[in-house]
């Protein structure tokens, strides 16, 4: 594997987390997951140079879906390395395998077989399939791996590494391949989607499931990007969207979309699973690059369009949220009761936190904090924006630090904003 002198400088926190799995001797198949253009190779690239032991990169994402055996084939040359003499092992990078069928009972014999005569190269797959690679590695290879999420390059991420401000960021989003393109936003918009978001819907989707409308797939994309931070019922996406089927076929692609990292549909907080399964849901891109290059709108004049812009603030937030908790063992949800709406409910345990986003100048009365801290007294209640939290310092914790112990007071909870705790 060619590491070479021209890898990006910039190292995500990620980086470090993976190094240190690999230096480890050998014991379990490390996994890197993510949507596509997270930046899965460059890590890989990263590690191995920080590794500095022999290694085999090779990718199954060509234009032909290889058979099982090309993986056989890969691992064997990886095995040629680390070879008589060898100390310190050598390392197998598999790319994108969840698009060789059968991919996870190859890797299973493979894998037991080099345990059981006690070598064999260390071995790091990358997929841009989540819900794909987990289905792989639950049926075949269960206790055999440890995952690490690769979410989309976070605010931080993109300042650092790129010297993107707040409102760069929001309208072009956590795509780093794309950073280069900003300065011809028609240029940019045109490879988001022609040679993202196609070839996620054209590739990477269809091997997760049987597809028998894609051009409804299609248009439900395009409709959760028009329509991301606002709730939205099946029955109305039937209004919406042309040769719609029905309500359960809308739920599936949807999910579908979610484990590919583009958008996702929130479901309303309840204390019930059953009402939660059954709620609308509240359509969210996961990158808010999406949700501009679909809206064609302009740099120059996007800051005008105050719903434009409500949306886009919101939708930053809830992705930053989403991108944030893998690993923490929490769940995002919306609520809302008649007129009042609370947009963001975090949920772990005891913990819940509501989350209310303003875009504007004006913070106003917060009706749906108000409602949801009567309906669930032990709750946290937190304003982003307007009056409360300042976007940019909220777009720099982590969701996962928003999840602290609740107290309650002798009156009830506070409805005070507060950040949260560093």
């Amino acid at each position: 594997m060619q590491t070479g002198t021209d890898l990006p400088a910039f190292r995500r926190p990620v980086l470090a987390e993976l190094s240190r799995r690999l230096r480890e001797p050998r014991r379990r198949i490390q996994v890197l997951f993510g949507p596509r253009q997270s930046g899965k190779t460059t890590l890989a690239y990263q590690a191995v140079r920080d590794l500095g032991i022999p290694s085999h990169y090779a990718s199954a994402d060509g234009s032909r879906v290889p058979a099982a055996s090309w993986i056989e084939v890969q691992w064997n040359t990886a095995r040629q390395l680390v070879g008589p003499g060898n100390r310190h092992g050598a390392l197998l990078v598999l790319d994108e395998i969840q698009k060789v069928p059968g991919w996870s009972s190859a890797v299973k014999a493979l894998w037991d077989e080099d345990t059981r005569v006690g070598t064999g190269p260390r071995v790091l797959i990358l997929g841009s399939a989540p819900l794909l690679v987990q289905r792989g590695l639950t049926e075949s290879l269960a206790g055999r791996f440890e995952i690490l999420r690769v979410p989309h390059w976070s605010f931080p991420e993109m300042s650092e590494a790129f010297g993107w401000d707040l409102d760069r960021y929001l309208l072009f989003g956590g795509y780093p391949g794309a950073a280069s393109l900003v300065e011809e936003p028609d240029r940019w918009r045109a490879y988001i989607l022609d040679s993202l978001v196609e070839t996620t819907l054209s590739r990477d989707v269809l091997l997760l499931s049987r597809i028998d409308k894609p051009a409804l797939l299609r248009q439900l994309f395009y409709l959760a990007c028009e329509y991301s931070g606002q709730i939205l019922s099946f029955q109305r996406m039937l209004g919406q969207l042309q040769d719609a089927g029905n309500t359960t076929t809308l739920a599936h692609y949807l999910a579908l979309l979610d484990g590919t990292g583009l958008v996702t549909g929130l479901q309303k907080f309840s204390r019930r699973r059953v009402r939660q399964r059954g709620s609308s849901p509240k359509l969210l891109v996961r990158n808010t690059a999406l949700l501009t290059a679909v809206s064609g709108k302009v740099p120059e004049t996007a800051k005008e369009d105050g719903s434009f812009w409500g949306r886009l603030v919101e939708s930053a937030v809830g992705a930053h949220l989403l991108n944030t908790l893998p690993g923490a063992g929490a769940e995002l949800f919306y609520w809302r009761e008649r007129s009042a709406e609370v947009d963001f409910v975090l949920h772990r345990g005891p913990s819940l936190v509501a989350i209310e986003v303003k875009s504007g100048s004006s913070s106003g009365r917060a009706e749906g904090l108000d409602r949801f801290g009567r309906a669930f007294g032990t709750a946290q209640r937190l304003r982003i924006g307007a009056g409360g939290i300042p976007l940019e310092i909220a777009l720099r914790r982590p969701g996962r630090d928003w999840l602290r112990p609740t107290t309650t007071s002798a009156t009830g909870p506070s409805t005070e904003v507060a950040s949260p705790r560093k």
